[in-house]
């Protein structure tokens, strides 16, 4: 029987099939591959950029007071000195300032609330007809808060009065959530001045979520407090008595410290000279005063002392005089030059302090 021959060869230095044509002839096979990549040009909209981590934005207002040292060290000692002024002065001296300071915050955040109409809704409830009864709430919720209640670290929802509705939604977002996360921020700014923490504050709280209600007259009220958290006779910073330029929502940190500072410099050396005024107004009133008798002189003096405007109603209801009595004692101060009347017509009059 014959052999058949063997197909392969014992040649092993010309191999029938070589690595590479076996590698493309397996390439080939795998048509459900897809095809090698290519470059193409990039056309989809850029996405949202990643915010910065919070610790970035404290570092930016550690640098803007780093700037401004020096007028950070001179803002800070005239409220030290504000502060001194008001432990040791009457009790009356921080309800005054309170009034004008919210009346002003009013202007700032556009409900334009004027002193006297600020007077009479706190004093008696009264408000007229053309008077906004919201922005009469939040300037009042203003007035108390800058004469005191809880501050923003102690519970910054009792200072702000709002609360999460126990029906809410599953969704929406929760105020104990963005209070939260606002909160969060202001601890880990410990380090810097109050002053510095104050403005940064501020200007973080719509960006926190925090400004759906009255939002620039809570983001300053809340401010005000921040910035005097070590005081013991002062419940609050001025802000807007000389101005609200330093409120102004613009620029890079150290140009919105830069405007802080000056506006709080100018409120501050404002309050002093109310505080002035009032104390050589009170002296000078007891002595022409100290002829007349009775508790209600002396009650209508420290009404008018504490109170930008007195009105009559307003005067009878503080002090607990008659109202004959009120208005004899106002027409007598009146003619000494004591007071002026400064509504200019028979009915609503309004009083205040003659310098």
């Amino acid at each position: 029987m014959k052999t058949q021959a063997s197909a392969l060869t014992d040649d092993f230095n010309n191999p029938l099939f070589t690595i590479e044509e076996d590698e493309e002839a397996l390439e080939e096979d795998l048509w459900f591959l897809p095809g090698p990549f290519e470059e193409e040009p990039y056309d989809l909209p850029p996405g949202p950029r990643a915010e910065p981590p919070d610790t970035a934005v404290i570092e930016d207002w550690a640098k803007a007071e780093g700037v401004h040292a020096a007028r950070l060290a001179r803002v800070a000692g005239r409220l030290g000195a504000l502060d001194d002024r008001l432990l040791r002065g009457p009790e009356g001296w921080r309800h005054r300032l309170a009034l004008i300071e919210a009346a002003d915050l009013s202007w700032f955040a556009g409900d334009r609330v004027s002193s006297d109409r600020l007077a009479l809704w706190i004093s008696m409830r009264l408000s007229g007809a053309q008077d906004n009864p919201n922005a009469l709430a939040r300037v009042g919720w203003a007035v108390r808060r800058l004469t005191g209640g809880p501050g923003p670290k102690a519970d910054l929802a009792a200072l702000l009065d709002r609360r999460d509705p126990e029906n809410i939604a599953g969704g929406a977002e929760r105020f104990e959530d963005r209070a939260g996360g606002w909160l969060d921020i202001m601890a880990a700014a410990a380090e810097l001045h109050p002053i510095t923490r104050a403005c940064m504050g501020f200007h973080l709280w719509n960006l926190a979520g925090l400004g759906q209600h009255g939002g620039q007259m809570e983001a300053a009220v809340t401010a005000s407090r921040i910035a005097v958290s070590d005081g013991r006779g002062a419940v609050f910073a001025p802000l807007a008595m000389g101005g609200a330029g330093g409120l102004r929502v613009s620029g890079s940190p150290t140009e919105r410290l830069a405007r802080w500072l000056d506006g709080m410099n100018s409120a501050i050396l404002t309050a002093i000279r109310h505080l002035d005024d009032a104390e050589t107004w009170s002296a000078r009133a007891e002595g022409v005063m100290s002829q007349l008798s009775g508790r209600t002189p002396a009650a209508l003096r420290s009404a008018l002392t504490e109170w930008p405007l007195v009105s009559a109603p307003m005067a009878e209801a503080l002090t607990g005089a008659s109202r004959a009595a009120v208005q004899r004692n106002l027409a007598w101060m009146e003619e000494r030059g004591l007071i002026r009347e400064v509504t200019q017509q028979g009915r609503f009059r309004m009083w205040r302090i003659k310098d």
